[in-house]
């Protein structure tokens, strides 16, 4: 007799589920005792160790929903970037179940995988006609994810071949040693006047 297979919206209702009920298998503590719909638990300790940071790759409404109420983090399918539509109308859908569930959408990080190109020069375009992000220099890259960081809420980036596989060793030097650090600084630079802005309170009329 084969396992029944769940709908789509029972699935997410599982992975929904799955993921609060590890956070309750962490951490120690008293015994768990878990009657959900999808799993059943008696009795269990706890793990010692809090759980690890749970992070999607949720596209669907349901699932994007779901990451906004328990996760700690989300990967855009696809490649999508900060400037994509799939971000722009997938993080609403995030942040308002967040904030519907006493959450700060700001917890919920975004990390985007993002395929590209180091080149030696800069490139004329760094995007192609459809708007996706195709690589350029050391310097057009570090401008193009600092500002991911500062205007969109990007929490970092894992680097990917153009044709979606592991860059070549050179690259990713250049993203070690040139990239990364530019941003790192060039995001310092402009945090610390906003801290101390905020600090400060709004000016008076």
């Amino acid at each position: 007799m084969g396992v029944p297979r769940l709908s789509p919206g029972d699935a997410v209702d599982a992975f929904e589920e799955a993921i609060v009920l590890v956070r309750k298998l962490a951490g120690g503590g008293s015994p768990v005792t878990h009657h959900g719909r999808h799993y059943w638990v008696e009795k269990i300790e706890p793990a010692p160790v809090d759980a690890p940071p749970v992070w999607t790759g949720s596209v669907g409404p349901r699932s994007l929903a779901a990451t906004g109420r328990v996760a700690d983090g989300w990967i855009p399918g696809h490649a999508a970037d900060w400037l994509s539509e799939r971000h722009r109308t997938s993080r609403p859908v995030i942040d308002e179940a967040a904030a519907a569930a006493g959450r700060d959408p700001r917890e919920i990080r975004t990390i985007f995988n993002l395929p590209g190109r180091v080149t030696d020069r800069p490139l004329a375009a760094t995007r192609d006609r459809d708007g996706c992000w195709i690589g350029g220099s050391p310097e057009q890259w570090a401008e193009e994810l600092t500002g991911a960081v500062l205007e969109h809420g990007a929490s970092g980036f894992t680097l990917f071949s153009p044709s979606g596989g592991t860059q070549d060793l050179a690259s990713i030097g250049r993203w070690g040693q040139e990239i990364a650090p530019a941003v790192r600084e060039a995001v310092a630079k402009e945090v610390g006047p906003r801290r101390r802005r905020a600090a400060r309170g709004p000016p008076l009329a």
